[in-house]
């Protein structure tokens, strides 16, 4: 019997990249898999797929506090993934209450909820390597301070800092991942880099980069931070794991404008060129992460090459659009 077999897995953000990868994993190893749904995305992996008929549904958001405390109490969860946020800078920058609301508030709504619940035995949070804010050394380690100076990237670090302070203040069972760029099929936000490339190519127009592509980030594929997330929570109960904040990267930054070229070099598309806006605003400059500690203590490291993860992506968003 695998560890995730009848396990009872409570996972917010399921409609996103990350979310419908990790819940499929989790259903194939027999975790009984419910999900808080606000919005129905018809086109996210997890309908298209079929997926959303193999978990339990709970309609709400992570800014009501009655509805998380009552799905963990009905459906007696052990597990829970806390991945829901509002993830888009630019909408972050347009709007930064409701994505405060959402990722602080919705945060400390699920640490609060999990609080006063006796069942639960394992927590993971999602941070993310914004919530380091800009910093003169890299790559990022853990403990680096969190100091995000824009709307998003401070509501990651306000996140982040509550989750280490149930952990540290009530001893909960808890986690933090802090992830590079999660990229893979099933990422409908376009004006992302890899999605929109893809998309562009295979519709024949020409890539669009917001910033002077110089802007220098950790791309990670969505299986091998799928492998991290449940990696780490079935090593919770360890006293190096429990309370603490985990690296998830593959070390190998990339430029934006190097990125692009090894897409459209996958495309088969090399006529077709970027063009460059050089508009972005509100965003780091230079991010990457130092994971020597998930390699020493998880003994985790990533399985797929750049080239290999943005092969397998391509091939998706290639069947995507050919349903419509």
């Amino acid at each position: 019997m695998g560890f995730w077999e009848d396990k009872k897995v409570f996972i917010t953000g399921a409609t996103g990249i990350l979310g419908s990868w990790l819940t499929k994993e989790l259903v194939n190893k027999g975790a009984n898999v419910t999900i808080l749904m606000r919005d129905w995305v018809p086109k996210s992996e997890i309908i298209l797929t079929g997926l959303i008929n193999k978990v339990n549904i709970v309609q709400g958001c992570l800014e009501d506090y009655a509805t998380i405390e009552r799905c963990l109490n009905e459906y007696e969860i052990d597990s829970l993934f806390h991945l829901g946020a509002q993830t888009i800078v630019g909408t972050a920058n347009r709007n930064p209450l409701s994505t405060f609301e959402s990722n602080i508030k919705g945060t400390w709504n699920i640490l609060e909820a999990t609080r006063r619940n006796e069942l639960i035995k394992r927590i993971v949070v999602a941070s993310s390597d914004k919530a380091y804010g800009t910093h003169e050394k890299l790559p990022y380690k853990e403990n680096a301070k969190l100091m995000g100076l824009h709307p998003y990237d401070a509501s990651k670090s306000c996140a982040d800092i509550l989750a280490q302070a149930y952990a540290h203040t009530y001893g909960m069972p808890i986690a933090i991942t802090r992830c590079g760029n999660i990229y893979g099929g099933g990422d409908l936000n376009f004006n992302r880099i890899i999605p929109g490339t893809i998309k562009s190519l295979i519709f024949n127009q020409r890539p669009i980069i917001r910033s002077d592509g110089k802007y220098i980030r950790d791309y990670i594929f969505v299986k091998d931070i799928v492998d991290a997330y449940l990696l780490l929570a079935e090593k919770l109960k360890t006293k190096n794991v429990r309370g603490e904040a985990f690296n998830f990267g593959t070390e190998k930054p990339i430029s934006v404008i190097e990125l692009v070229k090894i897409i459209i070099k996958i495309s088969k598309k090399n006529k077709i060129k970027p063009i460059i806006l050089n508009k972005a605003k509100g965003e780091i400059k230079k991010q990457y992460l130092c994971t020597e500690k998930a390699r020493s203590i998880l003994l985790w490291k990533p399985k797929y090459s750049l080239e290999e993860g943005l092969r397998h992506t391509y091939k998706w968003y290639e069947w995507f659009f050919s349903l419509s």
